[in-house]
């Protein structure tokens, strides 16, 4: 009752720093308390315990969305205040991801090993399915398509469990923090043997050499599977309330409708950064 009783939807969207600082402490409440408690499945349980804490929290934002579609307002109006709430997601996730990721990079090899074994398995996984002798149109149609994947399930987990997409985000904000935290490791280990460390920019340096290869195109798949949550959390609540039988039906259809076009198109963007633009500058 503690943690979720922090922030409400009114504050969430009008101090997303707030959320920022909510994120990075809940997910590093759940990491330290899956290693203590539950060491072997903590790689899981970190995900679980994520969730859990910001459940609330999004309940009543998507309760509050879906009530604005059944007002006559303007289409630009609900947009804008869907990308209120979706600013404070942002807030959220960015939160989390960099607290884990900081962690991922202090903790001792050994714990980290326990903490992230489901993601580092599916950081590997990811990386065979796209490496060797293939064509980056090959490459862009596959990532592509398992981003998309993505999205379906966060609408699917959101229509049937109201609140499912956060589980969903918060598994890949564990899953990109371990992909920072890795690839921050390997570049100290390659300044180390190089010169050595000689102050605290090598840290800085390499930790932001990490947040910048993954979240660069990992901001806009994120916010796409985000706007793809709210979309299925919006039909949840309009089943629910049988808003879909009423006159606003068509209303929150078409809400819903531009909404997944949205993350569509971000996914698009997302995937030619991914192919295109990352490798280039990193």
């Amino acid at each position: 009752m503690v943690l979720e009783s922090l922030l409400n939807p009114t504050i969430a969207k009008k101090k997303p720093f707030e959320v920022f600082l909510f994120g990075a402490a809940s997910s590093t409440i759940a990491l330290f308390l899956s290693y203590w408690i539950f060491r072997e499945y903590s790689s899981l349980i970190m995900v679980f315990l994520i969730t859990l804490a910001s459940v609330p929290l999004l309940y009543f934002t998507t309760t509050s969305e879906e009530e604005f579609d059944t007002h006559p307002l303007a289409e630009y109006i609900l947009l804008k205040e869907h990308a209120r709430v979706l600013l404070f997601l942002m807030a959220l996730f960015v939160g989390m991801t960099l607290s884990i990721s900081f962690w991922y990079v202090v903790l001792p090899h050994d714990m980290t090993s326990i903490l992230f074994a489901s993601q580092s398995q599916t950081i590997v996984d990811i990386n065979n399915q796209i490496s060797g002798n293939i064509a980056h149109f090959d490459i862009l149609v596959r990532i592509f398509f398992n981003n998309m994947r993505v999205l379906v399930f966060s609408v699917i987990f959101s229509f049937l469990y109201g609140v499912g997409a956060l589980f969903i985000l918060a598994w890949n904000a564990t899953v990109i923090a371990a992909a920072i935290g890795n690839s921050t490791r390997k570049t100290l280990a390659s300044v180390a043997e190089a010169v050595g460390y000689h102050n605290v920019s090598v840290y800085f340096g390499a930790f932001s050499f990490g947040i910048f290869r993954y979240l660069l195109h990992g901001i806009p798949e994120i916010l796409a599977y985000f706007i793809g949550g709210l979309a299925g959390g919006i039909i949840s609540v309009a089943v629910v309330n049988k808003d879909l039988f009423r006159v606003s039906s068509d209303r929150i259809m078409f809400d819903v409708a531009e909404l997944l076009v949205i993350a569509v198109a971000l996914l698009v963007i997302a995937a030619l950064m991914e192919v295109f633009i990352i490798p280039v500058i990193f």
